[in-house]
């Protein structure tokens, strides 16, 4: 029986995910080298989940019949949801390779892909269109901000003001903004209402609760709507 690695990376363009497979003996090296050259022309890949299974071959064609209607032809690109298949890896029978599983084990790895997915459901219930944001932050004073919500993505708008960050870690996304003079010069696409916060705000932040809509709702309403129904 076969042993092999089968894999799933993150790429730069939300919702691209690479799925491949290689040796037992290989990985490192293959994950070096699409780290850091990419991959058909994609860039910004990032190792998410791996799995050392049996029969890998085999396996991969499982995959590949499940998610072929999602490949980019000619391409071991897939438009998929990252969770999705997660999901389905950490369920084979195997060792996990990555993450180390002495910090997160196989099955919370699956818990917490299935709670993303959770998460990313009730997004998908915010509707398409514009939503404010508009607070004053300490030290800098009034933030205002757009955030167009189209086709499943939270794009901050050019032109709003934008506090500075104090310090600490924050997402690439905000890292790479480009904010002259505390004004966005560019659209920024995010993948989440709070990550979408963090272009303003430059602060960790609830998404749900610092969007409002036209009449001045918090967008959770719209992840409650349907318990209130």
């Amino acid at each position: 029986m076969a042993k092999g690695i089968l894999y799933c990376m993150t790429t730069v363009v939300p919702g691209l995910v690479k799925i491949g497979k290689c040796g037992e003996d290989k990985f490192e090296s293959r994950m070096y080298n699409l780290e850091r050259n990419g991959y058909s022309n994609v860039v910004g890949l990032k190792r998410h989940f791996a799995i050392e299974v049996g029969n890998y071959d085999e396996k991969e064609t499982l995959l590949d019949d499940i998610f072929g209607k999602s490949r980019v032809p000619n391409t071991e690109l897939f438009a998929l949801d990252i969770d999705l298949v997660v999901q389905l890896l950490s369920s084979f029978d195997g060792k996990q390779i990555y993450p180390d599983p002495r910090n997160e084990s196989k099955e919370e790895v699956f818990k917490k892909a299935t709670r993303e997915r959770v998460v990313k459901a009730n997004w998908e219930k915010i509707p398409d269109g514009i939503y404010h944001l508009s607070e004053i932050k300490k030290g800098f004073g009034a933030v205002e901000a757009t955030m167009r919500v189209e086709d499943g993505l939270f794009v901050v708008e050019k032109g709003s003001i934008c506090a500075p960050v104090k310090g600490g870690w924050m997402p690439e996304v905000r890292k790479n903004a480009i904010i002259e003079d505390n004004i966005l010069q560019e659209d920024i696409e995010c993948n989440s209402p709070s990550t979408a916060g963090w272009i303003p705000l430059g602060a960790a932040n609830n998404g749900w609760v610092i969007w409002k809509n036209d009449d001045g709702e918090s967008i959770d309403i719209y992840r409650n709507k349907d318990e209130e129904e």
